[in-house]
Formats: C-alpha cells, structure tokens, sequence
C-alpha cells in the first residue's frame, strides 16, 4: 500500500496531503532518463574498450590465418624461385652450347611490365583479396614450371637423339687410308672403263689390296648383303635420318641383313668381285636416296689439310675408275 505524505501548512494552520506537481514528475523522469543514457554509454565504452568483440576476434583470426598463409607463400616462393634459376642456367648452357651468347629471354623483358602491374594491383585489392591473387598467382606459375621442365626434359631427349644422329651420319673413310693414296676415282661423269661410255660415277673408288678391311662409316643397321650383278658382293647400311651407305665389289662379307653396326665395324673385305677391273671398294653416300659425293663426309678421320688434299686427290681421279 502506497504511503501519503503529509506536510503542515502554516498558512491554513494544518496538515494537508502531499500531491508532487506534474512539472515535477516530468523533470524527475526526464533526469533520470539522462543519467540512464549517460550510464548506458559508459558501460558500452568501457565494454568495447576492454572486452573484444566477436567480429574483432574473428578479425584477429582471419589475420593470424593470413599471417600463416604468407608464410606457406613465402616458401613457395623460394621453392619455385629455385626452380627457375635451374631452369634458367639449364636454358642458358642449351643457349651457349648452340649459339655460343646468351640471349635475354622475352620474361626478363616483361618483367618490368609486370612488375607494374603488380604495383598498381596492390593499390587496388585489400588483404584478403590480395592474399588470394598471390596465390592465384603462384600456383599458375608453379604449373608453367613444370610444364617448362617438361619441355626440357624433351630437349635433353632431342639432344641425345642428336648425339645418336651424329653417330649414325657417315663421317669416315671405308677403307684404312692414312696416306691418302687410296683413292683412284671420284664422284662425277667419267668413261667407264669395261662399258666405253660416258656415265654416270655415284661415288669413289678406294683402291687396296685383296682382303683390305671395309669399315661401316656410321651407326646403322644392313639393309642388303649379298651378290648382285655389277656390284658383286655389297653391303647396303640404312644409317637412318635419311642417310644409306653403299659398298661394292667385296672378296668376301662380314656382316648379314638385320645386322646393327657401329662406326669402324668391319662389315667385309675388298675384292673384285662384279664389273670391276681390279681389287677396290666402290663407297656411295645417299642422302634421301640421292647419290652425293662421299668426299664430304670425312670431316671424323681427317684435319683440315688432309681433307684439303682428299678434295684434290678426288677431283683429279673423277676421269679414272675400276667399274
């Protein structure tokens, strides 16, 4: 039950009842109202001062998770940076070894380009975004990484093919021929000393003694072996890369079809053997299955004066031959 107040009117000389005037009432609850406002700010403040709030904490995680991200970036980083300067050195040797300089590759010339374009991405993206471009970025250079090994994988396989095509185009005389006396007829028309005609000589003739070993000038592997009219006993040698070697007139053979031989492998002997008029190895060099003058393809077995010497031996033989 609610307490009535008294107070004593000295003007009427007695107790009459207390009533609070509206305006009172009014201003009462509008101060309170302001001191509960006042209050309720300052307990926010110093709440929000003192006690984070769940988008700070999910703030400060997301920066600790992008602080770890960079680190695993970083890394990245170097690892792949490793990588190029293989690549780059690996490119290089390749570079030198064909071209004897080191040319500047087209990305070290975009690089400057890039290199701006990055700046003025930065200016643009916030951290998260930026985060995510990076590594965006990164695993695409990753992946063209790779792809570069692999395309240098290939040309480590290219050059080793090129190594075996080297040893399989003819580059030797077929017929021991260190003084250089051997050759008695070179590439060129000529009389033909059994037919007394002007034809055609598709290679040279190396003049030595019955039983003279005949040596494969390259790699290959014997696509013909046996007697064959004018030829007599000859060998056939597929050198592959377009390249067949042809030798004529042997005593006897060493070698059979399917047979694969290397370079300086004895495959027969001279004889005389076809339509020849004394003991001599009638050597040809095709070349996609043209006739071409052997003489160029001594550059293994001879310096520059002794091939010098073959060029003019050859020449001045073209007018003799034994077929």
């Amino acid at each position: 039950m609610k307490k009535i107040k008294y107070f004593y009117n000295t003007n009427t000389l007695r107790y009459e009842k207390l009533t609070t005037p509206l305006r009172v009432t009014l201003l009462r609850f509008f101060g309170f109202l302001c001191a509960l406002i006042v209050s309720s700010g300052l307990v926010i403040f110093l709440y929000n001062k003192f006690i984070p709030k769940p988008t700070d904490l999910e703030s400060n995680r997301k920066y600790e998770l992008m602080r770890e991200n960079y680190k695993i970036l970083k890394t990245k980083i170097g690892s792949i940076e490793e990588q190029i300067v293989t690549l780059e050195k690996r490119d290089n040797e390749v570079y030198r070894s064909i071209f004897e300089q080191n040319p500047l590759p087209d990305s070290a010339r975009a690089k400057l380009i890039q290199k701006q374009k990055d700046f003025d991405k930065i200016n643009v993206l916030n951290d998260e975004a930026l985060g995510n471009d990076i590594a965006a970025q990164l695993n695409n250079l990753e992946a063209r990484v790779k792809y570069q090994m692999g395309s240098y994988i290939g040309i480590e396989k290219l050059i080793a093919n090129q190594d075996e095509k080297l040893a399989s185009i003819p580059a030797i005389q077929p017929v021991s021929n260190k003084e250089l006396t051997k050759i008695a007829s070179g590439f060129g028309f000529r009389i033909h000393p059994i037919y007394g005609i002007a034809k055609m000589h598709n290679g040279l003739d190396f003049t030595a003694p019955q039983g003279t070993p005949i040596y494969a000038t390259g790699n290959g592997q014997v696509s013909t072996a046996g007697a064959g009219g004018g030829a007599g006993n000859h060998v056939i040698i597929n050198h592959g890369y377009g390249y067949e070697t042809v030798y004529m007139h042997m005593v006897r053979i060493k070698t059979s079809v399917g047979a694969k031989v290397k370079r300086g492998e004895i495959i027969g002997w001279v004889g005389t053997t076809g339509a020849s008029t004394g003991p001599h190895c009638h050597y040809e060099v095709h070349v996609n299955t043209v006739p071409v003058d052997p003489v160029y393809f001594f550059y293994n077995d001879l310096n520059a004066e002794e091939y010098d010497r073959v060029l003019k031996i050859a020449a001045v033989g073209s007018a003799k031959s034994f077929d």
